[in-house]
């Protein structure tokens, strides 16, 4: 992990890198000290609980409890362990400021505009709701990289977000 960390720290324009909260402590300390003290560095975002798992999924893979147990669980940790925030639904992005405070990072995947398809994810929210839940990134791919039209696209998902604010 320090390596990549590492090596994306010399491409231009890298303002985010994500890691697995999964990996643990020792994962999440070598990233943080291979990113440095630079003030203009990547921040580091740990992925809590992906949003195409549901409960059954967590289950499979020997995880147990709520989804948002889980995503809390493993966002303090991101946090204890240096990670400038997380990954996580909008359906657990209250819970995870709760529990790690009002400037710890959240990024927040799955979302997808008030008609557009779940495809292959679990636990969604439209722009205004990922806003609304305290997202202060959104990620949004398919809604836009699938539209006949990405800037309508692009321009209706704002629109939605700025509905929110």
């Amino acid at each position: 992990m320090a390596k990549a960390v590492s090596g994306a720290l010399k491409l231009p324009h890298v303002r985010l890198l994500t890691l697995h909260a999964s990996g643990g402590t020792a994962v999440m300390q070598a990233a943080r000290e291979a990113a440095g003290e630079r003030k203009d560095r990547p921040k580091l975002l740990a992925v809590t609980v992906l949003t195409s798992f549901n409960e059954a999924t967590l289950r499979e893979i020997g995880m147990s409890g709520p989804i948002e147990n889980r995503a809390v669980a493993l966002a303090r940790l991101a946090k204890k362990a240096g990670m400038d925030g997380a990954v996580c639904s909008a359906h657990e992005a209250r819970a995870v400021r709760r529990a790690c405070g009002p400037k710890f990072i959240i990024l927040i995947p799955g979302v997808r505009p008030s008609r557009g398809a779940a495809n292959d994810q679990s636990r969604i929210a439209t722009p205004a709701e990922a806003v609304r839940a305290g997202a202060d990134y959104l990620v949004v791919g398919r809604p836009i990289t699938a539209a006949p039209h990405p800037k309508s696209a692009v321009l209706d998902i704002v629109a939605e977000m700025k509905s929110a604010l």
